[in-house]
């Protein structure tokens, strides 16, 4: 009897010439991924079916395609090999390396070296700077400020680095002035006058601080507001606008290039930090306000990049060529001035028992620098003129010594501390000196004794003590 032979489905042809297809293509050296493809029936192939593809086929495809496609898998791919959406969040504690033994020397030194290479990377070149800076620091407090991308959300951080910047301010430039002005609803506010008193404007930062943000941003009200602060600055001092931008539009109520033409025409200089991304009128402001430069704009990348953005307007701008030259300033330097009976202050109107009078018109005020409301002389002591000078002559770099097994003094002529010495565990060889010296009196300095001296004295203590300086 015959034997009896079941009829094979066209399905199951279909499958079974598939596989031996794919068992072709596996005894080749090389296999390419390719897109998702279809078989007759209309139904997407499996997983293998589409990974393994054999060499002559994926041969046969154009080569500028094949390039496109593999540098397009490359940009794609994370550390791991997978794509870069599939990668493990990387946190900063977990890029902490140690070597074999446990020890974290290399990891301190390479702390170090950053440290110093951000202390030391600013420009020091001395140049002519305008000191006598009024300044109008304009923030964004509308509905894109509470995004939280930034923690807890843009308009806290925003608040809390714009305390931080009036602080730093006043301290690197004592005998200049702010105005505060934030961008609500489609309009324009003042937060608080121009003036140089920092405890003014930080209690009206607070103040806003448990306001809401709502509405859209005004660039131009605020550009206008602005320029209505600055229109009464003398020709000594610098005219700036300082703007935090987190939207990516503006509701402006005419044409705002007029408004950056009369910037322009009255030398009032715009520094843009963007929180979102790059807005095309933001970098034509400050290009035609910074006489073509566009470094006055700028992105933040993390909190810190943040930071470091706000940290670079502290520093007064340089005199552009174009500016005309500046002519001597008339000040008064008064002495405080104890009283019995208390009188009343011109700046304030409150009764105080003590203060300074102006030499001019012998009008009282009580703090210090400032204006005089009566004759408009600024008012300042000796030492705000002493550090404002550091903007003008910048401390030199201390340059990094060399590693050597021998070295001519074992403690920081600062602060007397030994230096550390960060050895390698295997090798016994050092990492560092960690011995940073004064090109002009040669004395050795530590990280954090060099960190302090370039950032808030200002002068090398070295220098400063040798005898016959003064």
């Amino acid at each position: 009897m015959a034997p009896i032979v079941e009829s094979e489905s066209e399905d199951e042809s279909a499958t079974r010439s598939r596989k031996q297809v794919r068992g072709r293509a596996s005894k080749g050296k090389k296999h390419v991924r390719i897109e998702e493809d279809y078989n007759e029936d209309g139904h997407s192939m499996s997983e293998d079916d589409e990974n393994m593809f054999s060499e002559d086929e994926a041969n046969s495809a154009p080569p500028n395609g094949r390039k496109k496609k593999k540098l397009a898998n490359k940009n794609l791919q994370g550390a791991n090999g997978g794509y870069a959406w599939e990668e493990d969040i990387q946190r900063s504690w977990d890029l902490v390396k140690v070597d074999d033994e446990g020890n974290m020397a290399a990891l301190v030194s390479s702390i170090i070296e950053a440290r110093k290479k951000r202390a030391s990377n600013k420009n020091l070149t001395p140049f002519q700077r305008g000191i006598i800076r009024t300044m109008v620091l304009v923030l964004d407090c509308s509905d894109a400020m509470m995004e939280k991308d930034l923690r807890p959300n843009r308009y806290a951080m925003t608040i809390q680095y714009a305390i931080n910047f009036v602080h730093e301010f006043f301290d690197q430039n004592p005998i200049s002035q702010i105005g505060i002005v934030c961008m609500r609803n489609d309009l324009a506010q003042l937060v608080s006058q121009v003036s140089g008193n920092p405890q003014d404007h930080i209690d009206a930062l607070k103040s806003i601080r448990k306001q809401e943000p709502k509405g859209n941003s005004s660039l131009q009200n605020a550009l206008e507001m602005a320029r209505g602060l600055l229109l009464h600055v003398p020709a000594h001092c610098t005219r700036e606008v300082l703007i935090i931008f987190g939207a990516l539009s503006s509701t402006d109520p005419g044409d705002i290039h007029q408004t950056i033409a009369s910037l322009v025409q009255e030398r009032i200089r715009v520094r843009v930090i963007g929180l979102s991304a790059q807005v095309a009128i933001c970098k034509e402001l400050c290009k035609q306000t910074n006489y073509g430069d566009n470094s006055f704009y700028g992105v933040i990348l993390n909190e810190v990049h943040f930071k470091d953005l706000f940290t670079e307007a502290v520093t007064p701008l340089p005199v552009n060529k174009i500016n005309k030259g500046f002519t001597l300033v008339k000040m008064g330097f008064p002495t405080r001035v104890y009283e019995d009976m208390p009188s009343f202050c011109t700046c304030h109107s409150k009764l105080m028992y003590g203060g300074y009078f102006c030499p001019n018109c012998k009008s009282k005020v009580c703090s210090l620098p400032t204006v005089c409301p009566c004759c408009d002389l600024m008012l300042i002591l000796s030492t705000h003129l002493a550090r404002s000078y550091h903007h003008l002559m910048p401390l030199k770099t201390f340059q990094e010594v060399d590693i050597s097994e021998n070295f001519p003094t074992d403690t920081c002529y600062s602060c007397q501390k030994r230096f550390p010495r960060l050895k390698n565990q295997k090798t016994q060889e050092l990492l560092t000196s960690s011995r940073y010296r004064c090109t002009d009196c040669h004395q050795d300095f530590c990280i954090d004794c060099d960190v302090f001296i370039h950032e808030i004295l200002h002068n090398c203590p070295g220098c400063e003590s040798q005898p016959g300086i003064w």
